[in-house]
C-alpha cells in the first residue's frame, strides 16, 4: 500500500465513513453525531484512503497540545480490502504524526477476539499492558489495551518555532530549532515613510497586511519547512504600536488554530535580549542590555531572560532614533536619519560642537541615573543651525553630525557602562537599529576595554527588529516548560519587560 494514497479527512467524507463503520463495527458503532465531532476537532488527525471514489479505510488519532500522549480513536479497513497492509499504512501515517506532535506515548484499544488486529500493533512495537473486561458491549467482550513509547526519541527534541514581529516598521519573520537559527526574513516598509520623515502608525500596519504572507513563505524557503512542521508560533504582542502589533498577533493566532499549534505572546524588548543565544548558544547572565532603536531606548538588568527582567532606565521623550530622524531633517538629509548622520558625521569633526548631554547632571542622578532624554539635544541642535543660518554663517555638515552623534553615543555608552559597574555584572550586550551606528559600537569597544566588560553586539540582521528574536524566546519558554499563551491576549502598545510572555 503506498502512502501516497493516504490523505487527511474532511468533512464532506463524513458520510463515506458512517457506511464503513458501521459495515465493520455492526454492534458497537459510533454515532454520526460522535465522529462529525471528532473530524472537526482541533486535537484530533484522520486520514482516509479511497479506492476510486469509494473509501475503503480510515483512522483517527488523538494528541492534545501539551499532553505527551497520543490515542488512535479508530481505525477500520473494509472487509473487501483487507490483506492488502492498509491497516499498517495508516498506523504508520498516525505514528509519524504522533511523533511531529512530540507525544511520547500511543495508547488504543483492540478486541481481544481479534488476533489479526493484535499481531498488527504487536509488529508495530505496542506492548499488551492491561485488559478492560467486558469493553466492547453489547458482545461484553474484553479490550487490551497497547502503548507504544517512543519517548527516547522525543527526549531533548528542540522546538521548532515560527516567530512574527510586527511592532513598528519591519515585517520580521524568524524560524529557529531550539537554540539555532534556521531562517530570517525582515521586510521593511522603510521606504513607505520617507516622504514623511517618520513612520505613520497606519502605513505600517498596511504594510504589515501586505509583507506577511511572502515574508512567511520565504521564512519557510529559507528553512526547508512545511508550516506543519512547525511545532509552536511565537509573536510580539508589545511594546510598539498598537495596529502595527494587531496584524502580525492576528496571523499568529490564524496560524495557530489552523495548524492546532501553541502560541507565545512574548515582550518584543525581552526578545532583542535573547537573540544572543542563537550566537552563542546561551545568554550569560547577569547582563545589562542597552537597546536603542526609533522607538526604544532602554536599559535593562537582567538576571535570568525568562524569570528576572528589571527596567534600569529608559528615554522620558524622544528615543535615540527618534532623535537621529529629527536632526537629519534639520540637516537637510534623508529619512531614515542614523544611516545619512552616521555617513556625514564620518568626515566630520566629532568635538567641533560640544552639545548637551541630557540627565547627566548631579543634579539628575536621583531620579534619573540610568534614564535618557534626547529632546533637548534636538532642539540645541536645531537652533544652533538656526543661529548660523540667520548669520548667514557657513557650516560644516559633517561637523554638527559628527558633535551630535558625538553627545547621542557618549550618553548611551556611559550610562550602560556606569549601570555595568554598580550592578557587578562584567557584560553588556547591545541591541537595537541603532546599534547600527558605527560611532556608537567604536565607543561601547573603547569603554568596555577600559572596565574589563565584556561587549556582546549580535549580528545587525538580529539586531534590528526581527522575527527570529520572537521565535527565540519562544523556544526558551517551552524548553523551560512553560505553558501556551491563551488565544485571549491582545497588543499592549506600552508592555513592561517584567512581563516577558502574556497569558
Amino acid at each position: 500500500m503506498s502512502a501516497a494514497a493516504i490523505r487527511l479527512a474532511q468533512e464532506a467524507d463524513l458520510d463515506n465513513i458512517m457506511t464503513l463503520e458501521h459495515e465493520c463495527f455492526a454492534t458497537d458503532a459510533w454515532s454520526r453525531g460522535n465522529m462529525h465531532l471528532e473530524l472537526m476537532a482541533h486535537h484530533t488527525t484522520y486520514a482516509v484512503i479511497y479506492e476510486g471514489e469509494r473509501l475503503i479505510a480510515y483512522a483517527g488519532l488523538s494528541k492534545v497540545p501539551g499532553s505527551d500522549q497520543s490515542d488512535i480513536q479508530t481505525i477500520a479497513v473494509a472487509p473487501a480490502a483487507r490483506g492488502r497492509g492498509l491497516g499498517k499504512a495508516l498506523m504508520l501515517h498516525l505514528i509519524a504524526e504522533a511523533r511531529k506532535q512530540h507525544a511520547n506515548d500511543m495508547f488504543l484499544e483492540v478486541r481481544a477476539d481479534n488476533p489479526v488486529a493484535q499481531a498488527l500493533y504487536l509488529g508495530l512495537g505496542f506492548e499488551h499492558i492491561d485488559t478492560r473486561k467486558n469493553y466492547y458491549q453489547p458482545d461484553g467482550i474484553d479490550a487490551w489495551v497497547m502503548r507504544l513509547q517512543f519517548a527516547k526519541a522525543s527526549v531533548g527534541r528542540e522546538p521548532i518555532v515560527l516567530g512574527i514581529e510586527s511592532s513598528c516598521d519591519e515585517t520580521g519573520v524568524g524560524i529557529v530549532r531550539g537554540n539555532t537559527l534556521l531562517a530570517n526574513v525582515i521586510s521593511s516598509s522603510m521606504d513607505e515613510h520617507a516622504r514623511f520623515g517618520g513612520v505613520v502608525p497606519e502605513i505600517a500596519a498596511r504594510a504589515h497586511l501586505e509583507a506577511l504572507q511572502p515574508t512567511l513563505r520565504e521564512a519557510l524557503r529559507q528553512a526547508n519547512l512545511s508550516l506543519q512542521d512547525i511545532d509552536a508560533i511565537a509573536v510580539t504582542n508589545g511594546p510598539g504600536l498598537g495596529g502595527a502589533l494587531m496584524v502580525g498577533i492576528g496571523a499568529a493566532k490564524a496560524l495557530a488554530v489552523s495548524l492546532n499549534k501553541p502560541i507565545y505572546a512574548v515582550n518584543h524588548l525581552v526578545g532583542h535580549v535573547g537573540v544572543d543565544i542563537l550566537e552563542r548558544g546561551k545568554l550569560e547572565t547577569p547582563t545589562i542590555a542597552l537597546l536603542v532603536s526609533g522607538g526604544h531606548t532602554s536599559l535593562l538588568l537582567v538576571r535570568d531572560l525568562l524569570t528576572d527582567v528589571e527596567l534600569l532606565g529608559e528615554t522620558i521623550d524622544d528615543a535615540a532614533g527618534e532623535a537621529f530622524d529629527k536632526v537629519a531633517r534639520v540637516l537637510g538629509l534623508k529619512y531614515p536619519g542614523g544611516p545619512e548622520i552616521d555617513r556625514a558625521a564620518a568626515s566630520g569633526n566629532p568635538k567641533a560642537i560640544r552639545f548637551p548631554r541630557g540627565l547627566t547632571q548631579p543634579k539628575d542622578m536621583q531620579k534619573h541615573r540610568y534614564d535618557f532624554s534626547f529632546s533637548g539635544l534636538k532642539t540645541a541642535v536645531a537652533r544652533w543651525v538656526e543661529v548660523a543660518e540667520a548669520k548667514g554663517e557657513p557650516f560644516s555638515v559633517a561637523n554638527v553630525a559628527a558633535s551630535f552623534r558625538e553627545a547621542v553615543v557618549d550618553v548611551l555608552v556611559t550610562k550602560a557602562v556606569n549601570a555595568c559597574v554598580a550592578h557587578g555584572v562584567p557584560r553588556l550586550l547591545l541591541g537595537g537599529g541603532v546599534v547600527a551606528n558605527a560611532r556608537l559600537r567604536e565607543v561601547a569597544e573603547q569603554r568596555c576595554a577600559e572596565h574589563g566588560i565584556e561587549l556582546r553586539i549580535p549580528a545587525f540582521n538580529l539586531c534590528t527588529d526581527n522575527g527570529a528574536m520572537i521565535a527565540t524566546l519562544g523556544a526558551q519558554l517551552i524548553m523551560a516548560g512553560r505553558q501556551p499563551s491563551s488565544l485571549n491576549f491582545g497588543s499592549e502598545s506600552t508592555l513592561p519587560v517584567t512581563t516577558v510572555q502574556s497569558l
